[in-house]
């Protein structure tokens, strides 16, 4: 059996690793490329784009895919609306693999926004110094709003339109309570913009949020596409591929 996963993700990662040696199973992960120095998972590895669900169908076609993991990152919409079309023409199974996202605890001062537009809707009447961490793709969202300080925390440096007052952190993580409580003292942030990625590997930066009281504005992720099931982590997702062995 043949498993391509779109990748990108932890939860990607550690399911290669789980799948990674699996007698009658070979694995292909695909990785878009927009990050430079990624965490490859074991086996075999693309990088790149298809050229749109098109692209994608060929290439399950061509590879002889007899099962597609949609792993990409929550807010990777288009790319997820790609594979649910390419496996529904090339007649392969799809299964998306989405990590829980964030629920709000007490103590907490969140302001949900659908879009990063909102969110920048959002940001005058919350805060003046912003941390946002929605990475380096979207910032012109957030660029005609001259009155506000940034601090930018992005894996790689930000291209195109940005806030004129801006600060870049460049950085990976996963981070620590004690490095997210730091930070917001040090920038003095009054208020924090996120996405609803889920897992815990950025989530330090909530706690700290709410041990300050400082409001964060946190993005709706996406819905998957209608019809494509998902499950919550990588031992499901093992758990589907097995199903799907002939």
């Amino acid at each position: 059996m043949r498993v391509l996963i779109l990748g990108g993700t932890t939860e990607a990662r550690r399911l290669a690793e789980l799948l990674h040696g699996t007698p009658g199973l070979a694995v292909t992960s695909s990785l878009a490329g927009r990050v430079a120095g990624p965490r490859l998972p074991p086996g075999a590895v693309r990088v790149g784009g298809f050229g749109g669900a098109e692209g994608l169908a060929a290439w399950l076609r061509e590879h002889a895919v007899d099962v597609l993991v949609d792993a990409t990152h929550p807010f990777a919409q288009a790319m997820s609306f790609h594979a649910a079309r390419a496996a529904a023409t090339a007649h392969v199974p799809l299964l998306a693999l989405r990590r829980p996202g964030w629920a709000p605890v007490e103590g907490d001062v969140w302001h949900e926004a659908g879009s990063l537009a909102v969110a920048a809707e959002l940001l005058p009447s919350l805060g003046r110094r912003v941390f946002l961490t929605t990475g380096r793709m979207g910032l012109g969202a957030f660029a005609a709003l001259d009155d506000l300080w940034f601090l930018v925390r992005s894996v790689d440096a930000p291209e195109g339109p940005a806030p004129a007052r801006m600060e870049v952190l460049l950085d990976r993580g996963p981070f620590t309570l004690a490095g997210e409580r730091e930070l917001l003292l040090r920038h003095r942030v009054d208020v924090v913009v996120t996405k609803d990625s889920g897992g815990a590997a950025t989530a330090p930066k909530l706690t700290a949020a709410r041990e300050a009281g400082v409001p964060v504005v946190v993005v709706r992720r996406p819905p998957v596409p209608e019809g494509v099931p998902v499950v919550a982590g990588p031992e499901e997702a093992v758990d589907w591929i097995g199903e799907q062995l002939p």
